[in-house]
């Protein structure tokens, strides 16, 4: 945990689930055990934990006094009240870290998959402008010296050239308005191209099946860890999906079935689903399942670079060329 103004990026989650719940597993009570935290930690986190400990020391629960620092995630929130009714904290604690470090990865993958082709874009439009305001005149000087003159596109890139360098700074401003609407537009737009959407379909998907892992490890049936996981939403078209799958199982359909008809699930997973709710094991399957979509997000985020680099590579040099 780094600065008490922000919430908590999902590795400082991760970390700090990590040590509660080997505190817990140790026997030591959570006022020994964030005390203790509290004689290692930096200047912020000494606040924060200070203020968790005063909210302890007044009587008030632990889910409560992490909600009133204001710093945790509502899941979060809840599955620590679960846990403290259940008497599974060290449980919570330990698949709440392996659930933020899984988001951790997550975001991290498909991170890495947006900044390499930004930079190389950014690249090719720095190489274009240079040409067109430096290079380009240079060699519109030396046919000039030999009697001649550039013409058809030759011609009309030295023009371009002439008007970028004579107006930067409208220019300039111009790229930055098309950015921010490409940007705008792309947000919006992106999950409806084929490839981009399913692996954003996987993402959700690997979010839904580690919530539910985390819901059902500490002894919540199938309903009320659906009810908790559809908090997780962030894909607004997987959150019509989850609504979907929720309202099927509180009319009484199996697990398995929902998961199917709302278009959660493949065939496959869905079958895993739906043994492990037959053998007890759901939570495991779970876990398993958001395992194999990570799996399948990082191998198609690494299809799609493959794919990606090459493009741009060839791009650059024919710009040049």
């Amino acid at each position: 945990m780094a600065n008490h103004k922000r919430k908590f990026s999902n590795i400082e989650l991760s970390c700090f689930c990590s040590q509660l719940a080997m505190i817990q597993a140790s026997g030591i009570s959570i006022l020994e055990g964030l005390s203790m935290m509290q004689e290692e930690a930096e200047k912020e986190e000494k606040e924060i934990i200070n203020e968790i400990l005063e909210s302890l020391e007044s009587g008030s629960p632990l889910f409560e006094a992490f909600s009133k620092t204001e710093l945790f995630p509502s899941y979060l929130l809840q599955m620590v009240k679960i846990g403290e009714e259940t008497g599974k904290l060290d449980d919570v604690f330990s698949a709440l870290a392996q659930h933020y470090q899984r988001e951790d990865s997550i975001k991290h993958s498909v991170r890495h998959a947006l900044i390499y082709p930004l930079l190389m874009s950014a690249m090719m439009i720095l190489v274009v402008f240079v040409l067109l305001v430096k290079v380009m005149p240079i060699f519109n000087q030396v046919f000039i010296q030999l009697g001649s003159a550039m013409t058809g596109l030759a011609a009309l890139l030295v023009s371009a050239g002439n008007f970028l360098s004579g107006s930067l700074l409208l220019v300039l401003l111009l790229l930055a308005v098309i950015l921010l609407l490409l940007f705008y537009i792309g947000k919006r737009m992106i999950h409806r191209l084929p490839y981009v959407k399913d692996i954003y379909e996987k993402i959700a998907a690997c979010r839904f099946a580690s919530g539910m892992s985390l819901a059902l490890s500490s002894g919540l049936n199938p309903d009320l860890s659906m009810e908790l996981v559809v908090e997780l939403k962030e894909d607004p078209y997987f959150a019509k999906k989850l609504e979907l799958c929720k309202a099927s199982v509180s009319e009484g359909m199996d697990l398995s079935k929902s998961l199917i008809s709302s278009g959660i699930f493949s065939g496959l997973y869905a079958r895993m689903a739906s043994i492990g709710n037959k053998s007890g094991t759901l939570d495991q399957v779970m876990s398993q399942i958001a395992e194999n979509y990570q799996d399948e997000v990082d191998t198609k985020i690494n299809q799609m670079l493959s794919v990606i680099e090459p493009t741009l590579v060839i791009v650059l040099s024919l710009l040049v060329g």
